[in-house]
């Protein structure tokens, strides 16, 4: 069971995805740890111990809520006309009026009758004494009355009358008739009568209307924003009801069990979109990075570090907080793009925490850039505090530069750029202090790593140079051919001479068995059964492997030394064995190295020049043409052999490879190379052309 358990963390998918969940706990604690606010134990008249700040923008209801309230109470009333009453009091005038003509007309009728019968058959109820006057008043000035009480009841309800103003109405008509000549007094009263019986409201409230007309006040009203950062509560300030509730919507207060999951979600989201960026990243321009585990660890590391060495330090100054160092130490310990990357996350994320300040935005994000770009290919460790030096500079003018466009505060902008100017500095020396430590605890070739472990005072090359002089001439030779050779068609030239330097180091196990090591004419393979002497030959491969492990190189070192002979065959054995007794028996398998075949145009490189080098060490009298030709062929039976098939190296740079090896080949081999024209002699009848002293 406990096999069982290891073997499943053991596996690679398992640890990447525990080290992309570690990522986000971590990031989703710092900024929590960051942005929750601080809590207070605070009640209604209580004053403020502290000043209270708001930690994020939000609405302050309470007045929003005052002002709406304000703009509603300046409404007016919506109300509509309805035609159809109108046209009902008409219709109640003109019965009366119809009823009172046809009463008139009646000759069979008494004026008395007339009068009692009118009194009981209108609808208006306006009176015995105005009843005598329709029946008795001239027929002639009754008529005139009817049109003008038609009219003004016209012209007051195309206005509109509501409930509220009926009575107000009905006074103003009253008024205006009472002071008419046209009419007798008996006449203005029946008309009064009339007008009081009929007329009534047709302006009602339009609620519909009215509530649209207010709720739009309401939305054409701003809301009141809080920003982040404004003061909520002086010190000393007493605490009202709409402050309290205010508070308790931040989540300030001590005793509120409520959780502020809007907090924790947009926290959440953050930081998944910045692990999501960082591994997108990865898997489109770098994916043997996300197959290496231990680099997503110190990135982690480096990155996680970065954002709690800023909560510390923005205590002092947020202009002192190091981004760069996180960009130049991935930029030498990774790659530039990567670090322009992690910069850009960084400045993001300590941007949200320290209050969104643009003027550090901008300095972290140049600084960053030019410190990632600046320690490029760095290979001494000085350079380093003079990529510092021009981030500090670029640091205090991007800070200056837009502190003055933005502020008049001129010695305050000049403290922040002297701050900025420290950034670069702490920034170089974080850099150089703690990269020894990457290197070391993470097995990281840097350029800086590769120099030093090209020092020949290393004890591996030491070894080397005392127990196998031959061997390490050999591979100072291959590293130069290798170096130049990679440099042309554009690798990793520094890895390949190193790699190179260390390829042979199997070779000081049994050294005297090889034969550059060999000071006299002995030979101990002629001995020995061509079995095992192929077998010493190739061991050194393994031999290598394991000092290299042993003295900790990092792998891609050791990838030379596994690589540099593929599976490619020990061929003079092979045939010596062919041709002896038992010849038929002899299988090939047992005669080739265990591989695996270069996977990189670095590995590629050391392998041919390995060939190259003992080939044209072997030639006893080389010529340009011959040492062309050899070259020519030991790479055309690499590639015959399918030793080039797993790297991607191209017949173009093999092109390149062959003419740079060519001339460094000459260049060496320069006083022992009998040129073709050498019996040409110059016109002064000096010495030949290519030879020297």
């Amino acid at each position: 069971m406990r096999s069982s358990v290891e073997g499943f963390f053991r596996k690679k998918s398992i640890k990447k995805f525990l080290l992309a969940l570690l990522f986000f706990i971590s990031l989703f604690a710092i900024l929590v740890t960051s942005l929750r606010p601080e809590k207070f134990d605070l009640v209604i008249g209580q004053r403020a111990p502290v000043d209270i700040y708001s930690p994020k923008d939000i609405e302050d209801k309470f007045n929003t809520e005052r002002v709406r309230q304000k703009a509603v109470e300046g409404i007016e009333p919506v109300y509509k006309l309805n035609p159809g009453v109108r046209v009902e009091v008409n219709k109640d005038i003109e019965k009366f009026f119809l009823l009172v003509y046809k009463l008139r007309n009646d000759e069979e009728l008494t004026e008395l009758e007339k009068i009692e019968q009118l009194n009981s058959e209108n609808d208006l109820n306006i009176g015995t004494v105005n009843v005598k006057t329709a029946i008795t008043a001239p027929i002639d000035q009754l008529k005139y009355l009817e049109s003008y009480i038609n009219e003004i009841v016209a012209q007051n309800m195309n206005v509109g009358i509501d409930v509220e103003d009926l009575q107000k109405q009905k006074n103003s008509i009253k008024e205006y008739i009472t002071n008419l000549n046209e009419f007798e007094a008996e006449l203005k009263d029946l008309a009064i009568s009339i007008v009081y019986a009929t007329i009534r409201p047709n302006k009602f409230l339009d609620e519909d209307a009215t509530n649209s007309k207010i709720e739009m006040a309401r939305e054409n009203v701003d809301k009141i924003i809080i920003k982040k950062g404004d003061s909520i509560l002086r010190e000393g300030e007493v605490i009202t009801f709409d402050r309290l509730e205010l508070l308790r919507d931040l989540g300030v207060l001590n005793d509120e069990s409520k959780v502020d999951f809007v907090l924790y979600i947009g926290i959440a989201a953050i930081a998944l979109v910045i692990e999501l960026l960082i591994i997108g990243y990865m898997a489109v321009f770098n994916k043997d990075l996300l197959e290496r585990p231990g680099r997503l660890l110190m990135i982690y590391i480096i990155f996680i570090s970065t954002l709690i060495i800023s909560k510390v330090i923005q205590g002092i100054s947020i202009y002192l907080i190091p981004v760069a160092a996180c960009s130049m130490l991935l930029s030498i310990l990774i790659e530039s793009r990567l670090a322009l990357l992690i910069n850009l996350c960084l400045t993001v994320l300590i941007s949200i925490i320290t209050g969104n300040n643009t003027i550090f935005m901008a300095m972290a994000l140049i600084g960053g850039t030019v410190g990632a770009f600046s320690v490029v290919n760095t290979q001494q460790r000085a350079n380093i505090f003079i990529s510092g030096i021009a981030v500090s500079i670029i640091n205090m003018i991007t800070i200056v530069g837009i502190g003055f466009i933005n502020s008049s505060e001129i010695m305050q902008t000049l403290t922040f750029g002297f701050y900025g100017l420290l950034n670069g500095l702490f920034s170089s020396i974080v850099t150089v202090g703690s990269l020894p430590l990457w290197e070391s605890v993470f097995n990281v070739v840097t350029p800086l790593k590769l120099l030093e472990l090209s020092n020949p005072n290393q004890p591996l090359l030491k070894k080397l140079l005392l127990e196998a002089p031959g061997t390490y001439h050999h591979s100072i030779i291959v590293g130069n051919l290798s170096e130049s050779a990679v440099d042309a068609i554009g690798g990793n030239s520094l890895l390949a001479r190193v790699g190179a330097f260390y390829h042979d180091i199997g070779k000081t196990r049994r050294p005297y068995f090889f034969k550059e090591n060999q000071l006299t004419s002995d030979n101990p393979h002629d001995k020995l059964n061509p079995s095992l002497s192929a077998t010493i030959i190739t061991d050194h491969v393994k031999d290598g492997i394991e000092l290299a492990k042993k003295h900790k190189l990092p792998v891609e070192v050791r990838a030379f030394i596994e690589q540099h002979h593929g599976d490619t065959l020990v061929a003079y054995f092979y045939h010596k064995a062919k041709t002896g007794e038992n010849g038929d028996s002899v299988e090939e398998k047992n005669f080739r190295y265990g591989g695996p075949k270069p996977q990189t145009k670095e590995t590629a490189i050391v392998m041919i020049a390995d060939s190259v080098e003992a080939a044209v060490r072997s030639l006893s009298s080389p010529t340009q043409e011959k040492v062309e030709a050899l070259v020519e062929k030991i790479i055309q039976d690499k590639l015959n052999d399918g030793q080039l098939d797993e790297c991607n190296i191209t017949l173009k740079d093999l092109d390149q490879i062959k003419k740079t090896f060519l001339k460094v080949i000459l260049s060496i081999f320069h006083e022992r190379i009998e040129y073709p024209d050498m019996n040409v002699k110059k016109k002064d009848g000096g010495k030949p052309r290519g030879t020297t002293n």
